[in-house]
């Protein structure tokens, strides 16, 4: 069983056992969880008639005696203390309240002495502390998500409440799995081991009941790891459809927002991308531009063909057969519309960028060495007109990257240069990004260059080719999850939490990245598991990036480092 049938299943029991018309009651955060993986109509076909944030239930006074209220809520300290106003003067028949992680005892108290109209008919935890975007691929959607580039020795504000989220989303993808895990995280990073110490002493101390799950013959696994170790997959370019959507237009919970666009029809100015509800992107999520052009081209003339059908009504019979098949038509209709904006965009955006010949230097950067030839490249990119302040930045930190320790006169005149042509550029941030994630910073082999067998891998794939220029980058973690396959993960760079101890080859592993994941990792997870059918990889971090979110936070944390003495 995968995540998002396991965060349906407990949706499914949460509204099944409840019979009559339901008001469903979410705060922000499990709005975004539901969402992912229930859609409107699932929700009215288990008589959910009405849907309603916590700030709305708290400010209306309306009564409304004849619905059954189901409240899915974090069990943080403020919506306990709005739970409680709530209780003290109910507008529903009956309180349902399900929470989506560990319930501390006091809480539980407060609960109790507020439901002094004994409304409330149960109190429950179902473990969905998480946003289950993808089967194999889930977010925790932190807000404050530079915190992890700063220190955790001096304890900066926000540091613990940024780790107790991540700490609570971890638990609840393992409670869910039924599963207590081996920890280990990354040696280089201090906020990786804080939350894996944190996570190991929830499991194995305060919480050893509730995780002492029948034991299975091959152990699972958590791996905690820090974005800094592979800064280069949030700055590249994408070519496959999902990673793509998100670094062009942004996914946020599996919407698209498309109000910004110009030539985008009204009725698809939010659209879902959802490999649970669409056929169609599930089979093209991972495809790339090029397959995925000729994919929808195929799909329109499957469509156009379909209504020139519904064109041709003869008789009753043909008629009744129309209206039938309407709402099928309908959700065609709309699936066609929806993929054929989207790629139209992606395309206005690729031409007006001039991406592809960025996107060429940019794997150039990331996969093959040269630093002359490279030099040249960049600063060809940097003195063009048509290639934006966005691009020329990331530009400058991939080259800054990779020939940090060959070439500080070359790296000197390119940051002269990207401060003289890009207005927005914040002096200083390329070498933030160095002191953050430069070579001295990381423990994996980013560029395959420091371990033999990595260096004739890429060797054997110099010689051979590629088959696609833009997408020939493959992320650090494909290697960390060959690693942990062939038992090749070493203690000393992955140490292990407490005494224990990884018998044989996990079967379920998680790997958590602190700082947050991407797309272009999600498909390598769920490739590498299709691929590998005897152990399962799930994927998550405090966020999904793309170039321009990994940006903002590396900006902030800058910000933050120059107003205070935390760096």
């Amino acid at each position: 069983m995968v995540l998002i049938p396991l965060v349906r299943d407990y949706i499914d029991r949460m509204l099944h056992d409840i019979p009559g018309m339901k008001v469903l009651v979410l705060d922000p955060q499990t709005v975004g969880m539901v969402s992912v993986v229930y859609s409107q109509s699932d929700l009215l076909r288990k008589e959910v008639f009405l849907v309603e944030t916590m700030d709305n239930a708290s400010s209306s006074r309306e009564s409304m005696a004849h619905l059954k209220a189901v409240y899915f809520l974090r069990p943080s300290a403020d919506n306990v203390q709005k739970l409680r106003r709530h209780l003290a003067m109910p507008r529903f028949a009956e309180y349902h309240l399900f929470f989506s992680n560990i319930l501390k005892i006091p809480q539980i108290q407060i609960l109790a002495d507020s439901d002094e109209q004994e409304v409330v008919q149960q109190v429950q935890e179902f473990y969905a502390d998480f946003c289950a975007i993808d089967p194999y691929h889930f977010t925790l959607n932190i807000q404050n998500n530079h915190m992890y580039m700063l220190p955790t020795v001096v304890d900066p504000p926000g540091m613990q409440s940024f780790c107790d989220r991540a700490v609570d989303g971890i638990a609840s993808v393992f409670l869910a799995l039924k599963r207590r895990p081996v920890i280990r995280y990354q040696r280089t990073s201090d906020v990786a081991k804080r939350i894996a110490q944190e996570t190991a002493r929830l499991m194995y101390e305060q919480e050893s009941g509730l995780f002492d799950f029948r034991r299975t013959e091959n152990s699972s696994l958590l791996l905690v790891i820090d974005r800094r170790d592979d800064p280069v997959t949030p700055l590249l370019n994408q070519w496959t459809y999902q990673a793509m959507v998100h670094e062009l237009i942004g996914i946020e919970n599996n919407k698209v927002d498309l109000r910004g666009f110009a030539n985008v029809p009204k009725d698809q100015q939010e659209v879902v991308l959802s490999s649970v509800q669409d056929d169609f992107f599930r089979a093209n999520m991972f495809e790339n531009f090029g397959d995925l052009g000729m994919n929808i081209k195929r799909m329109v003339d499957d469509f156009q063909h379909l209504s020139k059908s519904s064109l041709n009504l003869q008789s009753i019979g043909d008629m009744a057969k129309f209206v039938s098949n309407y709402p099928e038509y309908r959700k065609t209709h709309g699936n066609v519309t929806k993929h054929v904006a989207l790629v139209s965009e992606m395309s206005r955006i690729v031409e007006e960028r001039k991406l592809m010949l960025v996107s060429q230097t940019e794997q150039e950067l990331a996969c093959t060495s040269g630093q002359a030839a490279a030099f040249e490249a960049v600063t060809s990119l940097l003195n063009s007109e048509s290639v934006s302040d966005i691009d020329r930045l990331r530009l400058v930190m991939l080259y800054a990257l990779r020939y940090e320790k060959e070439s500080s006169v070359q790296l000197m005149q390119l940051f002269n240069k990207l401060a003289s042509c890009s207005a927005k550029y914040k002096s200083g941030l390329v070498q933030f990004l160095l002191k953050q994630a430069g070579v001295d910073k990381r423990t994996g082999d980013l560029y395959g260059n420091r371990d033999l067998l990595n260096i004739a891998r890429n060797m054997a794939r110099g010689l051979k080719g590629v088959e696609n220029v833009y997408t020939q980058h493959q992320p650090l973690l494909f290697q960390t999850m060959e690693g942990i396959v062939k038992g090749r993960l070493r203690d000393v760079d992955y140490p292990l939490v407490g005494n224990q101890f990884q018998q044989g080859r996990p079967q379920d592993v998680v790997i958590f990245i602190v700082g947050g994941t991407t797309y272009e990792e999600a498909r390598s997870v769920a490739l590498y598991n299709a691929a590998n059918p005897g152990v399962r990889f799930f994927l998550g971090g405090s966020v999904v990036l793309n170039s321009k979110r990994f940006l903002e936070d590396l900006g902030e944390a800058q910000r933050i480092s120059k107003s205070s003495t935390i760096i």
